[in-house]
């Protein structure tokens, strides 16, 4: 790499630059080529350690986070802001884990997200979107090798536009806290806290027309599972589409894997047909 002096010489010298090598593309399944990197004191090159090492360093680095973010709301006697409650929100696990990450060589990647959505209602009666996201990250280590990968889920109310990113930020919040094993002492509240209302009770065969539903995305067939878990439904019969008694679990299970399988190969003598 040339300065910006030896650039400004060769150009007064009237000598044309050299042109950079051209890049080309890894072939799928390869490895990675060796990157001829340069290490400098700002920016040392990270040990070359198995991933579970590397990712074992950034914790070792990271320890603990402090509850320092706050929730402020109005206090009409007092006609000031005051504090409800404390809370450690994605700044703070950005904050802690991004320098440790790059210092160990540590890369976390989101590979997969499946997202969620349903129009709900504020204690006030005000309209609400709600959001749910299940991510699947990848962690990679300096040497290339990844941590198995990993799941995590994250949920927002919102009114305007942010559902989705409020969701996905508290997804990795979620995924840097708990893989990391950072101590959270008391239980988390959310920050941008929104009262709900009474949540209508929802009966089995609202589930059941929900689990069937062409346009339920595989991620809201999660959630429902989680959803039936919670409330004791999932060995409850139902009719499913064949008219046929089939319990809820087994009901999901099947729908969920029908909407991930791979799409069928095509039939022998199938290819180069057109119609």
């Amino acid at each position: 790499m040339t300065s910006l002096t030896e650039r400004a010489e060769r150009h007064a010298n009237g000598t044309a630059p050299t042109a950079p090598p051209a890049y080309t593309a890894p072939t799928a399944g390869e490895p990675l080529p060796e990157v001829d990197y340069e290490a400098s004191e700002a920016y040392p090159a990270p040990d070359m350690v198995p991933v579970h090492l590397a990712w074992l360093r950034v914790r070792n680095d990271v320890r603990a986070v402090a509850k320092s973010d706050r929730h402020m709301e109005w206090d009409q006697r007092a006609g000031k802001q005051k504090e409800k409650y404390r809370f450690r929100g994605i700044e703070s696990a950005l904050n802690a884990f991004g320098p440790a990450t790059l210092r160990h060589g540590v890369t976390v990647l989101a590979v997969d997200m499946q997202t969620s959505y349903r129009d709900t209602k504020s204690s006030r009666g005000n309209p609400m979107r709600e959001c749910t996201v299940v991510v699947t990250w990848q962690i990679l280590g300096p040497m290339g090798d990844s941590l198995p990968l990993l799941k995590s889920a994250g949920e927002s109310l919102d009114s305007g536009d942010k559902g989705t990113a409020k969701a996905q930020s508290l997804a990795l919040r979620a995924l840097l806290f708990n893989t990391g094993m950072i101590p959270t002492g008391d239980p988390e509240p959310e920050a941008a806290h929104v009262e709900r209302g009474e949540a209508p009770t929802r009966t089995a065969q609202d589930y059941r027309d929900e689990i069937v539903d062409p346009k339920t995305s595989p991620g809201r067939l999660e959630q429902i599972s989680y959803e039936l878990g919670s409330a004791r439904m999932l060995h409850v019969l139902v009719k499913n589409e064949n008219g046929d008694e089939e319990t809820l679990d087994a009901l999901g299970r099947r729908i969920y894997a029908e909407r991930t399988a791979p799409p069928p190969p095509p039939a022998p003598g199938a290819e180069g047909v057109t119609s």
